[in-house]
């Protein structure tokens, strides 16, 4: 029987932890890593777990390879607090740790629960996501946002999926669209990407009309029209503020300063 550590990365999510943990009971033990809160959700995850692990905030891709170095087996099982493992997930898990596996990762397909229902087309699904891996094998990578597990050859795929509660509102994604579409507009940077007015109406318009047509967003009925909309948006102010941290002059630069 193959053992197995489950990882979570938490901070303020006293709405969604007590799920997320209970989802993962199977697991031979779970490893939280904690990076402070004002709710209650410190008290919430020791109702579950022993091994909670407070650091400070360093991103996502180091909070959880520093979770996947504290486990105490090889194998890792990752989940995000917001996410939940279904039950033929959690079967099909089982199934696999009492034999040998073939890949030292598998990808798994995810989906998300927005507006009263599951949305199964566009580019929410099937959103594969590479969750149980061999750490001997594979790591978190990635830049500030977007993160994934990388490992030595092919991945395998299971059929379970994991529950997605991403978004609680509308609301809700556009405040937290205010941070990614920054963090992403960083990351463009340091990679050389770079924005023009084409890119800010193009990329947009291209995005809206591969989720809602090619991928047949429209069979999710309004909520599919909106998550749509919404990858469009994000899109567009993506290379928005990109276009705005190359247009202005960097502290030190001969034009810093300098006035219209």
């Amino acid at each position: 029987m193959q053992k197995i550590s489950a990882t979570v990365i938490t901070r303020n999510e006293a709405a969604n932890i007590a799920e997320a943990l209970e989802s993962l009971a199977w697991a031979d033990e779970i490893v939280v890593v904690y990076s402070g809160s004002t709710d209650t959700t410190l008290e919430i995850c020791r109702r579950h777990t022993d091994r909670i692990l407070h650091r400070d905030w360093t991103g996502f891709v180091d909070q959880k390879n520093y979770a996947v170095q504290q486990a105490a087996f090889d194998w890792i099982f990752s989940l995000d607090a917001d996410e939940r493992v279904s039950p033929p997930l959690r079967q099909e898990i089982e199934e696999l740790r009492s034999s040998n596996p073939a890949h030292h990762g598998y990808r798994i397909p995810r989906v998300a629960s927005f507006m009263g229902r599951w949305i199964r087309h566009g580019d929410w699904y099937p959103d594969f996501q590479l969750r149980l891996f061999d750490r001997r094998h594979g790591r978190w990578q990635g830049g500030r946002v977007h993160e994934s597990v990388g490992i030595d050859g092919e991945p395998g795929y299971l059929k379970g999926k994991i529950h997605h509660f991403t978004y609680r509102s509308l609301s809700d994604y556009l405040r937290r669209l205010e941070t990614y579409s920054s963090l992403a507009a960083a990351d463009y940077s340091e990679r050389g990407k770079r924005s023009t007015p084409a890119r800010m109406l193009l990329n947009p318009t291209v995005t809206f009309l591969k989720a809602y047509f090619l991928k047949r967003g429209f069979l999710d009925g309004a909520p599919g029209l909106i998550v749509a909309v919404m990858g469009a948006v994000s899109v567009f102010f993506k290379y928005a503020k990109l276009y705005e941290l190359q247009s202005s002059p960097q502290p030190g630069s001969r034009y810093a300063g300098a006035r219209g």
